[in-house]
């Protein structure tokens, strides 16, 4: 089972409003075991974004059963809780933070991970 990650301190060495490689640890919503995939997320004015293009992903399907996850950056472990993001202006800008090609201008389905 996922267990509660203290931290006094992020000492993630990544710079806000970029896109980087990172571990996502969810609740599995079928077996409720953790599942650990490796994303590419952005970090923008203190919070986490996941995407994809379509809601079908498990790892996303699991967010929405149980919204508490891990983000694991650089051996640093995060606990958060994330949710759908419904604002169309901030999707776009996550997008263009973490794309440099197309698929900026793609419609994305978005979780939003306020670390706990």
């Amino acid at each position: 089972m996922m267990e509660m990650v203290l931290l006094k301190t992020m000492k993630l060495n990544i710079v806000s409003t970029s896109s980087f490689l990172g571990n996502l640890t969810t609740i599995g919503r079928v077996t409720g075991k953790d599942r650990t995939v490796e994303l590419r997320l952005v970090l923008y004015n203190g919070k986490f974004y996941a995407s994809r293009r379509t809601a079908d992903g498990d790892w996303f399907k699991n967010i929405l059963g149980n919204p508490f996850v891990i983000i694991e950056v650089n051996g640093e472990k995060i606990n958060g809780c994330a949710e759908i993001v419904k604002d169309n202006k901030l999707s776009r800008k996550i997008s263009e933070l973490k794309y440099s090609d197309s698929r900026r201008e793609e419609n994305r389905v978005m979780m939003e991970i306020t670390p706990l």
